[in-house]
């Protein structure tokens, strides 16, 4: 799968690659609380090894990792990735069989720096990632989950116009190591263009005309 760097206003998301590990140290430290749920890079040596298990999924074909940059100073202030790619067993005849891009995906890993905490970066970053996987790579859904402790997250989610599905029971292993439970979210493609309309008010087009 082909390096992809996007971007808008506030926020690019460029391929996670090892030169931003001193980045990704930075951009942790701060508030610990804000990671009560997410697990992320305390030190080099943390921020190194976050790396190379992204970029090991990637290389696998099953994730595509980003770290997120701060336009104006060109800062990296968190990361983010699409993963758990799916590709279907689309049968022979099918208009679909034999497609590269995957089918179905999910926005996951994604923390930001206490900078960044309500700045827009989180809002501007989903809908990049969404733009990406619902216009190129013509997904039929894109999912996120959320441990059912974290309000905030949920919360997010449900902002950009996310359909609640439901409890995962023991879906994943939670940061503390216990079997979490997942609040699970989901945007098919039916629902994307509504979706897109809600997240473009948040960032209206500056040369606009206004009365």
């Amino acid at each position: 799968m082909e390096d992809v760097v996007l971007a808008s206003r506030y926020v690019r998301l460029e391929p996670l690659e090892h030169r931003h590990c001193e980045g990704l140290e930075a951009a942790a430290r701060g508030d610990d609380h804000l990671y009560d749920w997410s697990p992320v890079p305390k030190d080099k040596a943390e921020a190194a090894r976050y790396i190379e298990t992204a970029l090991s999924w990637k290389q696998a074909c099953t994730a595509v990792p980003f770290a997120i940059v701060r336009l104006n100073d060109e800062v990296v202030i968190g990361s983010t990735r699409l993963w758990n790619l799916e590709r279907w067993m689309w049968p022979e005849g099918h208009p679909s069989h034999g497609r590269l891009d995957p089918d179905a995906c999910e926005i996951g890993y994604t923390w930001l720096a206490p900078s960044a905490i309500r700045t827009g970066a989180n809002t501007e970053a989903k809908l990049l990632l969404l733009t990406h996987a619902f216009e190129t790579w013509r997904v039929l859904r894109v999912c996120l989950h959320a441990d059912v402790r974290n309000k905030r997250s949920c919360v997010a989610i449900e902002r950009i116009g996310a359909t609640f599905e439901g409890i995962l029971r023991a879906h994943r292993m939670a940061k503390d190591c216990t079997p979490r439970d997942s609040a699970r979210y989901s945007i098919i493609a039916a629902e994307w263009p509504a979706v897109k309309r809600h997240l473009t008010r948040y960032f209206p087009d500056p040369n606009a005309a206004t009365c």
